[in-house]
């Protein structure tokens, strides 16, 4: 019942789930919910329902509902013993026809902490075998790819007559379950079984939790001793609207993988004058602009490095636009990093790169970094102004075109 009110929280569809602890409570409920029911065992310690016959579907009168509330607390009792049973949850008989039965799941693994997983689900989830893992937080393209490495994801696009399912809302509530298992640490264990999809075009229940369990980590343990995410989550906290010198409202975030057609459309407006004082020399547009480089620029490991956008959304079309982006990248084995700014030649001298440096050292304060730089080109005096005003020391170096700016950062507020 408490891993359902979870999943709803978080935008997952459950099924309604009523709990009774008579049968003629059972048959209230049952009534009010609408004949065809479900009952299963109620219980804080059993899991796993149908290895000790606590489910009983397809119920279509009192009679029947009174009939399986006594069968489930005798089938406990005998079993187990009447201290594993508090009552039946009481459900509506979900239509079965042209659906797909998936788990949904989450479970610590020992090096890499929670790992999720996805795949055929259902009763014989064990004998089918049929899964794919994958590493918390998701976006839409890793849920993908996750449904791509299963068997049943042919399926889920349409076979022998039956339409597709909707794969874009099933991507969103993989995104979902994953924002569960990063923000709720406490969840050790956590699993939706079965996950029903139905075909495409179906509204009601087209895709609903039937049954969640969840299971927590020992009461003794501290904030300290949870698992770490192998996979930094989006650091929200650096999310903030901010307006130009010109009056333009703005969103400065840090990036997102899905972000590289934006930065395709950035690499178009830089002049060769941009582009060289970025990269101190001149690089084509193709190879700026190509899928290998820009994924590696745009699906970052947060812990190691963080670059910032400027988002302008078009009032009048709704289009976004990257502006701007400001990078810091730690160097390995060290309490330092090196930062890097770009902003479009349209949209220079609006103080873009003053506020998006002036946040990287906000970034490089919380990380605990002892020392900022950056090695920028003589001529580039507009970058060399910008971290004088910020703090920055500019020292020359043995190459006479090259100057450095250090600041130091740790324990500076």
């Amino acid at each position: 019942m408490e891993s359902k009110q979870i999943l709803a929280a978080y935008g997952i569809p459950t099924v309604t789930t009523q709990v009774a602890t008579s049968a003629a409570e059972a048959v209230r409920l049952a009534e009010e919910i609408g004949y065809p029911v479900v009952l299963k065992v109620y219980s804080e310690t059993l899991t796993h329902k149908t290895d000790v016959d606590g489910v009983h579907l397809n119920l279509r009168d009192a009679k029947a509902v009174r009939e399986a509330y006594d069968a489930i607390a005798l089938s406990i009792s005998t079993k187990v013993g009447t201290n594993h049973f508090a009552g039946v949850t009481v459900q509506p008989m979900i239509d079965l026809k042209n659906s797909y039965e998936l788990i949904l799941g989450s479970s610590i693994d020992s090096q890499f902490s929670p790992v999720l997983l996805f795949g055929t689900g259902g009763q014989l989830v064990e004998v089918f075998q049929d899964r794919a893992l994958g590493l918390p937080p998701l976006n839409t393209t890793l849920a993908r790819r996750m449904m791509e490495q299963t068997r049943i994801y042919k399926a889920l696009q349409g076979v022998r007559g039956r339409k597709a399912v909707n794969l874009e809302a099933l991507e969103q509530l993989l995104v979902r379950f994953s924002q569960v298992v990063v923000e709720q640490r406490l969840i050790k264990e956590i699993d939706i079984n079965p996950l029903l999809v139905k075909a495409e075009g179906i509204t009601e229940n087209s895709l609903v939790a039937i049954d969640a369990r969840i299971v927590l980590h020992d009461l003794d343990i501290t904030k300290a001793q949870l698992p770490k995410l192998a996979i930094r989550p989006y650091p929200t906290q650096y999310v903030s609207s901010w307006t130009t010198r010109n009056g333009m409202q703005v969103t400065i975030r840090p990036i997102r993988p899905e972000d590289e057609p934006l930065m395709i459309k950035l690499h178009h407006t830089l002049s060769e004058e941009s582009v060289f004082f970025r990269y101190f020399h001149l690089i084509k547009l193709s190879q700026r602009i190509a899928h290998e480089r820009l994924t590696r620029l745009c699906f970052l490991d947060y812990d190691r490095e963080m670059a910032l956008v400027v988002d302008y959304e078009n009032p009048e079309t709704g289009e976004h636009e990257v502006l701007a982006v400001g990078r810091l990248s730690k160097l390995h084995g060290t309490s330092e990093a090196e930062f890097a700014i770009l902003v479009s030649d349209r949209y220079q001298c609006q103080g873009l790169g003053t506020e998006l440096l002036k946040r990287l050292l906000e970034v490089g304060r919380d990380e605990q970094l002892r020392l900022i730089s950056a090695e920028i080109l003589t001529e580039n005096s507009a970058m060399q102004r910008v971290c004088e005003k910020l703090g920055f020391r500019i020292y020359p170096t043995v190459d006479a075109s090259v100057v450095r700016a250090e600041i130091r950062v740790a324990g500076e507020r």
